[in-house]
């Protein structure tokens, strides 16, 4: 169980490729089993590298087991943030996010919107260019975000002010917890702070605006969207508003730049895309329309197959934080009421005995899977499949996702050919980073 209250957590926590389970996992698996006990963030712990565990503890939540993460992630996210929440709370909060992104709205709103923040960063890269692919993948996904959540457009005063909190504000919500001056967490506290006021102005101008106007509020944004539709505080709805900005661009971003990463080591997956896209934008020309569709999005099915390897392969959430609410027996282990669980979705996903050279990038292994995507299927792979977690506590914003991935790749391959300028690559501190920022030259080229 390691050292008193520290445990096992330092070792647990020690940066390592991300294509890996680490040198922690590895040996813990190798002395105990892939399901054993520790004492992680200061309590006793079952960690679980098993599948079959990890979809009983997410297929429970509310009945075994509930969310339990950190004391920190709460006071930095707030109380009122989907991440932290059990229970009904959760339950109304993440319907509000399920239906802002519905179908019909990521047709209609979110799918143009996505296209057009692609372009508007892919369009300013130059010819024989150094670009931080890392940089740029968060610039894109925080101004769609803050365009979704409160009509902030890309490169007002307003939007770069506010990117610029929440950069400090993001670097405090990965720190150790130390609420001392100078620290990353106390700057961190300040920042979400100046970001709340911020929220608050906007929530205070659309209300404003339509008792000036005395017309319906817009619906064009999530904050217009909740403060029409829901009767949450004052507290809580800044709390979503924060959480949903944080949820929506810092898991998208990594995802874009995997994707990045593991493309430039795999020319014939490059290859295959180009065919594919290519074809999409030669039926387009032919009916003249320019911009994607929603039919255009469904055609991308080996896209949606690397979208999945890069998912299963860079595992941006590595693992959850659960507890037992309930005395738990599964399969001859005694799982003590109280006792933190933590499922560890990367150690799935890697498992050699479920996913063929779990440590390869293969986006082809998905295309006989029916899961992710539509091609016909070995049910074992799909079940295990869950970077979206499960259960109740299912992603609300993984089709969002996976419609940003897809329509980056798609502008991405048809205009650039792209290799990394210096070595580099992804490492999980337990969130997953590159420490050079993924650095990559570009040259254009045209396929069409």
């Amino acid at each position: 169980m390691g050292w008193p209250f520290l445990g096992e957590t330092i070792g647990y926590l020690k940066p390592y490729s991300a294509t890996t389970i680490g040198e922690f996992m590895e040996q813990h698996i190798s002395r105990f089993g892939k399901i054993y006990k520790s004492n992680l963030f200061g309590e006793p712990t079952v960690v679980s590298a098993d599948a079959g565990l990890n979809r009983f503890i997410l297929q429970n939540e509310g009945r075994l087991f509930e969310c339990s993460y950190p004391r920190s992630i709460g006071g930095i996210l707030g109380k009122w943030s989907m991440l932290v929440l059990v229970g009904d709370m959760h339950r109304d909060m993440r319907i509000i996010s399920l239906n802002f992104l519905n179908n019909a709205r990521l047709r209609t709103h979110l799918l143009p919107d996505v296209e057009k923040h692609t372009l508007l960063v892919l369009n300013s890269w130059k010819d024989n260019s150094l670009i931080c692919a890392q940089d740029e993948s968060k610039k894109f996904t925080f101004n769609l975000m803050a365009k979704h959540i409160m009509s902030l457009d890309p490169g007002k005063p307003e939007t770069e002010e506010l990117k610029k909190e929440y950069i400090t504000f993001m670097k405090g919500v990965v720190s150790a917890p130390l609420n001392f001056p100078g620290t990353a967490y106390r700057k961190a506290l300040q920042s979400r702070s100046t970001i709340l006021k911020f929220i608050e102005r906007k929530m205070e101008q659309k209300i404003r605006e339509v008792r000036d106007r005395r017309e319906n509020m817009e619906e064009d944004d999530l904050l217009g969207w909740v403060l029409k539709h829901s009767d949450l505080s004052r507290e809580q709805i800044l709390d979503l508003v924060l959480s949903l900005l944080f949820a929506g661009h810092e898991t998208s971003s990594v995802s874009i730049a995997l994707a990045i990463y593991f493309l430039q080591g795999c020319p014939l997956a490059v290859h295959q895309l180009r065919e594919e896209h290519t074809e999409i934008v030669k039926s387009k020309k032919q009916s003249g329309e320019m911009e994607l569709t929603w039919d255009d999005y469904k055609k991308m099915e080996f896209t949606q197959c690397v979208i999945s390897e890069t998912l299963r392969l860079g595992n941006v959430v590595r693992f959850l934080h659960r507890k037992a609410i309930k005395d738990i027996r599964y399969k001859g282990y005694d799982i003590p009421c109280g006792w933190k669980v933590l499922p560890v979705i990367s150690a799935v996903h890697l498992d050699p005995s479920l996913f063929d050279q779990p440590q390869h990038f293969n986006p082809w292994r998905w295309q006989n899977t029916p899961g992710p995507c539509s091609a016909g299927a070995s049910m074992t792979s799909s079940n295990n499949f869950m970077p979206f977690g499960g259960g109740p506590r299912f992603c609300a914003g993984s089709e969002l996702a996976k419609l940003e991935m897809a329509l980056f790749i798609h502008h991405l391959v048809l205009k650039y050919h792209w290799e990394l300028a210096a070595p580099d690559q992804a490492f999980a501190f337990p969130f997953v980073d590159f420490p050079r920022g993924l650095p990559i030259r570009v040259q254009h080229h045209t396929f069409i």
